[in-house]
This record gives C-alpha cells, sequence and structure tokens, in this order.
C-alpha cells in the first residue's frame, strides 16, 4: 500500500504561449505537463490539472498547497493562472503562493546569475535586484538565463511554493500596461 502524502504541492502557469503544471509530493516532483498554446489557457487548465492528478491517483482535496507563476508574460495569460490559483485555493481551502518568472528561471543558479523573460518586440524584461526593466538588447549567456521550459518553470513555481511562508495571495506581476485600449465609446446608460 502506498504511504500517505503529507504535502502535495500544485505549480502551474499560464504566464506563455503554454498551459503548464507540475505536483510535487513532499518535495518529490511526481509529474509535469505542459501544452504549447497561444490560447485557450482558460479551456485547457483545470483539465491538465485533474489528469495530472488523476495519472498519481491523487485528487482535488489531496492538495495542500499551490504555487502559480505570476509573470512577467502575456497579460491574459498571467490572469488566467492567478484567478484559477486563487479560486482552487479558496475552494480547498489551501494557500496559493505567487513565484515570478524571475524566481522560477534563478532557482538553483549561481548568485551571479540574471534572468531574462521574452517581452514583446524583441525586447526582454531583466531584474535587478528586485528592479524590473525592459531592454531591446540581451542575449542569454552563461550569467543571463531565459526561462527553462514550461514544465521546469511549474516544477520550479511548485518547489518555491512549497518551501515559501508567504500568506499574500498571488497577484500578477505587470511590468507594462495592457496592448488593448479601453473603448473609447462611453458605456450605455
Amino acid at each position: 500500500m502506498p504511504s500517505q502524502t503529507t504535502d502535495l504541492t500544485l505549480g502551474l502557469d499560464t504566464s506563455g504561449p503554454y498551459c503548464a503544471a507540475a505536483l510535487l509530493a513532499d518535495g518529490v516532483l511526481l509529474a509535469s505537463a505542459h501544452e504549447p498554446m497561444k490560447r485557450g489557457q482558460s479551456e485547457r487548465l483545470m483539465g491538465l490539472i485533474d489528469e495530472l492528478l488523476a495519472a498519481q491517483s491523487k485528487t482535488w482535496q489531496d492538495i495542500t498547497r499551490i504555487g502559480v507563476g505570476v509573470g512577467p508574460g502575456n497579460f491574459t495569460g498571467i490572469r488566467i493562472g492567478v484567478s484559477a490559483a486563487r479560486g482552487l485555493a479558496m475552494s480547498l481551502g489551501v494557500r496559493a503562493v505567487g513565484v515570478s518568472t524571475f524566481e522560477a528561471t534563478l532557482l538553483d543558479q549561481p548568485k551571479d546569475t540574471t534572468a531574462l523573460v521574452p517581452a514583446p518586440r524583441d525586447q526582454a524584461y531583466v531584474s535587478d535586484n528586485g528592479e524590473v526593466t525592459l531592454t531591446a538588447t540581451w542575449a542569454a549567456s552563461e550569467t543571463a538565463l531565459l526561462p527553462p521550459e514550461a514544465d521546469i518553470l511549474a516544477e520550479n513555481i511548485a518547489r518555491i511554493a512549497a518551501a515559501s511562508d508567504s500568506t499574500e495571495p498571488p497577484v500578477p506581476l505587470y511590468i507594462r500596461p495592457a496592448d488593448a485600449a479601453p473603448a473609447s465609446d462611453p458605456p450605455p446608460v
């Protein structure tokens, strides 16, 4: 008979052109998956998590903590992931922890490494001592890393969340305003 897991952490991320999730049991990776997609994360996320849980003979009620990627990244994708994590946390009575793509990229990397997160128009977001800037000139190197594959990113998010003592609900990390403009027509009366 398998031993009972005391800590099952779900990590999820929809901040890029993918839907990704990972499950950690007592700090050990059970499963992870990602599906490339430019749209449709909101329709696919819960099914992907459900499939991961079922493959490990786990249920939603077994989840004890949730980690979610808060960006930077796709504006709508970040909102999907954060709202899903917050809703799940409330319904399951567990804590949700927001993890930036910078943190997840830098997990287990040398201290002098910088994370670069791709941005629109061939630019990149760079974090230096908590200050995030947008740069047009960048390249991955030994000290500047791009985020790992989405399933590894979700695993890193889960690892950071599992070790976190944060009690703050996750919030999106928006570096710049959305590309969409508000409607110029006045709202109906």
